[in-house]
């Protein structure tokens, strides 16, 4: 498996974060953690236990072809419900998703940026939107993922043949967490290597992609604790489809 895309679109325009890592399995050696047990048992298991947790925060970047990076930095649960950041390039955004509403809020550069496929509606509503909390519509497919845990799971292992050949290497730390790192040459010229929790509940603790087209690393922590993000003060909120329509007419 290669941990596919965590991807995103931010407001009107797509802002893809691409976090690419892997994962898979040959068969591994007798030594403890795991002991007798392959890389793609591993793998698999890694990727069902990080499925299952109640909450998990992401950070991670990616660089994308044209040598741009992409962040994401949320917590998130199995609701949906999330806070943190998401950026691309020098422009970040705060992201907040509670009652089934997405807001975000950025400067006018990161507004700029998102609607720049629109450059009409970038030039008159991003000076508006700017520094304010941006509800956006609850079906917008532009918007889905930053905020789904179980989307980006399942983006991860969309590939199960992905899930092969990778090979158990040594014990090493994560954020303080003992982890067993998993490694691939993979067929683009990637290294892709996997660091799984070997304490606890086998979770994904980090996963890196180095070389290739899009180079990054993604780590993830803090499972299972509560995600609560507030709803933004009514007077700091303003809505992108009332907001588009206003400019239509």
């Amino acid at each position: 498996m290669r941990t596919g895309k965590v991807a995103t679109a931010v407001a009107t325009a797509s802002v893809s974060v691409a976090l690419l890592a892997g994962c898979g399995g040959d068969s591994g050696d007798e030594g403890k953690p795991f002991e007798g047990q392959s890389a793609d048992d591993i793998a698999a298991k890694a990727v069902e236990a990080t499925r299952q947790a109640k909450s998990v925060h992401v950070k991670g970047d990616t660089r994308l072809e044209d040598g741009s990076t992409v962040t994401i930095d949320v917590s998130v649960d199995q609701e949906k419900n999330c806070q943190g950041t998401v950026g691309a390039g020098e422009t970040r955004a705060d992201v907040r998703h509670t009652d089934a509403t997405l807001y975000l809020r950025g400067d006018e550069q990161y507004w700029r940026t998102a609607l720049e496929q629109q450059p009409d509606a970038a030039r008159k509503m991003a000076p508006k939107l700017q520094d304010k909390w941006v509800r956006m519509p609850a079906n917008d497919a532009s918007t889905a993922g930053v905020c789904d845990k179980q989307g980006f799971i399942a983006a991860m292992d969309e590939d199960e043949s992905e899930r092969r050949g990778m090979k158990r290497g040594s014990t090493t730390e994560v954020n303080g967490e003992e982890a067993l790192k998993l490694t691939k040459d993979a067929s683009g010229g990637e290294k892709l290597t996997l660091y799984v929790a070997t304490e606890g509940e086998p979770y994904i603790l980090k996963t890196t992609t180095e070389g290739g087209k899009n180079p990054g690393g993604v780590t993830f922590s803090e499972y299972g604790e509560t995600v609560d993000p507030q709803q933004p003060p009514a007077d700091e909120t303003v809505d992108m489809k009332e907001l588009a329509g206003e400019q239509q007419t």
